[in-house]
């Protein structure tokens, strides 16, 4: 059964259940709340232990917490055992639940469970002697964008993992030495791929291996690995430092850099000359039956990757068109291409020091908040900050948001890269701020995590086209907070949201239609005013993270229609605040889940 048809079979569930609920006695029904409110918290709150587990990094990241003490390889036979057999189970007790007893938020809770549950375990489906989406994974285990060879070593610089103790030391070298024998499985893996027909593209094996180099030109005591040892507290005794900063070199210099060297050996010598020139999922076998379970995880909905290239094309044709206005406005004298040619290349769109950058989304940020109450009933109370991108994370494209942990002792940030300033034009810097910021992300994201009253699949869930979807309708709310007086800071709004309507058009293109990387970008400079370095990061982005890209316009679009439509079954009696209530109060919600919870609210209006 498919996560969507698992959706639909509770949502007639919900409504047959809700009329007999109706006739029960008030004292039953709330008895029958009790008993099956405890039992599906006690539920999510296992699974949420048994899935942090399995997931210490992510969850060091969230909660500011050491590293714990093994390290978990995402790809392994025992990772992908318990977490079939752990979804499974997990499933199995939830049916047992009498979903019509619960409250409305409970009754969300339990519907994403089911359908975040359901999504997983299609990964295990067995079809007769084809591998399952897991082992496919397996085989073709590769991320430039995101894989363990950028995130660890994130982690052990200092970047999400707390290093005060001794046993936090000794948790990080343990740490180390399980990521060295990640590095080890993945060629093993990379050769049982091979063997087996699956191979990914020559441009995913580039982009690692150039990541390789990077970290082996670096002196192993400049390396990330051994920033816990540069900044070990004065506090701990004189002997303990000697002894473990002697015991990180030694694993850096025997485990970890010898695991990026045979990185490095077995890629060029074997992997690379057999790596396919075509870059899209269609050309690696199993690839295609992958990429529709992809789409499908990113943009939590069924829409098959025609459907989804029709509406990018459609989107990108209206967008145009409002282009085309704004550079009438402007009065510029060319057509569109030669207007984006003029944004890449006059100084006056871009800074010269980052400081100036800094500064300005400060003032921006400011602005915004003024206009909050129109829009808002409250805002969430951790700060908002923008830092300069690590180094490390610099071939990650403009940047990136990441929240604070809960407790509040660090705010939430927007790590931009400040490098290559002339790739940075000012005309998109509001439009980044409500995208990233507020009421963006750092709204969206910290709201829910300060709302310790939701169970933690909902306070920290994933759904990408929800979270990206709102960052994207953030942006469309600029002149209603202060933004887009000026016609060019309008214009970067539409250009970020045409490389958004962009991003169905080529990723589909590349992993369903048998685009090649060139025709991508081509596409891709043809209707966006992007600098060509920061469309091929982009495009490489794609594809080594299939579907992902599709989520943001998906999820915004249907943000956008479910607007519409409250506004138009309530009325006179229709607020915007409410109706961004509705979207923000539970949490991170799949879109399934998050229109049937819209078309009850209104029903119930």
């Amino acid at each position: 059964m498919s996560a969507g048809s698992l959706f639909q079979l509770s949502r007639r569930t919900l409504l047959s259940a809700g009329a007999a609920g109706a006739m029960l006695s008030p004292m039953r029904v709330l008895a029958q709340q009790s008993g099956a409110a405890a039992r599906l918290a006690a539920l999510l709150e296992r699974s949420a232990r048994a899935d942090d587990l399995l997931s210490p990094l992510d969850t060091t990241r969230r909660d500011g917490k050491p590293l714990g003490d093994a390290f978990v390889d995402p790809l392994g036979d025992a990772f992908g055992r318990t977490l079939e057999e752990n979804k499974r189970a997990e499933l199995a007790e939830l049916r047992t639940i009498d979903r019509a007893a619960l409250s409305p938020t409970d009754r969300i809770a339990y519907d994403v469970f089911a359908y975040k549950t359901a999504q997983t375990l299609e990964l295990f489906d067995a079809d007769g002697a084809e591998p399952t989406l897991f082992e496919v994974q397996q085989m073709a285990p590769l991320n430039p964008s995101f894989g363990l060879q950028v995130e660890f070593p994130d982690y052990m610089s200092g970047g999400a993992a707390p290093f005060a103790t001794v046993t936090d030391y000794e948790r990080g070298l343990a740490q180390l030495e399980g990521f060295a024998d990640w590095l080890e499985q993945t060629v093993a893996r990379l050769k049982r791929g091979r063997a087996a027909g699956y191979v990914q593209p020559r441009i995913i094996v580039t982009n690692i291996l150039s990541q390789v180099e990077a970290m082996l030109a670096l002196p192993q005591d400049a390396s990330p690995f051994y920033a816990p040892i540069r900044t070990m507290p004065e506090t701990l005794p004189a002997e303990e430092r000697a002894r473990l900063a002697g015991a990180y070199r030694t694993a850096i210099r025997d485990r970890v850099y010898p695991g990026y060297d045979l990185w490095r050996t077995y890629l060029t010598a074997d992997y690379l000359p057999a790596a396919t020139e075509e870059p899209g999922r269609w050309a690696m076998k199993d690839g295609r039956r992958l990429y529709d379970w992809e789409l499908s995880f990113h943009t939590t909905t069924d829409m098959s990757a025609d459907e989804i290239h029709a509406l990018g094309q459609s989107e990108v044709a209206r967008i145009l068109a409002r282009m085309e206005e704004v550079k009438s406005t402007v009065g510029f004298d060319g057509d569109l291409s030669a207007f984006f040619d003029h944004v890449r290349t006059d100084p006056k769109f871009y800074y010269t020091e980052p400081q100036q950058l800094l500064e300005r989304f400060a003032s921006i940020e400011a602005e915004i908040w003024k206009s909050i109450p129109k829009l808002f009933h409250d805002r969430p109370s951790a700060p908002f900050r923008v830092a300069p991108l690590p180094a490390l994370g610099d071939q990650r494209g403009t940047g990136y948001y990441r929240p604070g942990p809960p407790d509040g002792t660090t705010p939430g940030t927007l790590y931009f890269n400040m490098s290559m300033l002339d790739t940075r034009p000012i005309p998109t810097l509001e439009t980044l701020t409500l995208h990233e910021g507020i009421p963006g992300h750092h709204f969206q994201i910290t709201k829910a995590i300060e709302n310790e009253d939701l169970p933690p699949i909902l306070r920290f869930g994933r759904a990408t086209a929800y979270t990206e979807g709102w960052g994207l309708y953030a942006e469309s709310l600029g002149p209603e907070l202060g933004m887009f007086t000026d016609p060019m800071q309008l214009f970067g709004h539409l250009d970020m949201e045409m490389l958004r309507a962009v991003r169905l058009v080529v990723d589909t293109g590349l992993h369903a239609k048998g685009w090649s990387r060139q025709q991508a970008i081509d596409f891709m400079l043809a209707n966006t005013s992007m600098a060509e370095r920061d469309v091929i990061v982009e495009i490489d982005r794609y594809i080594s993270y299939p579907g992902q890209a599709c989520a943001y316009k998906i999820g915004e679009l249907t943000l956008q229609r479910l607007k519409a439509e409250a506004a138009e079954a309530l009325g006179p009696r229709y607020d915007v605040r409410d109706y961004h209530a509705q979207v923000l109060d539970t949490g991170v919600l799949p879109m399934a889940v998050l229109e049937q919870k819209i078309e009850t609210w209104l029903s119930e209006g």
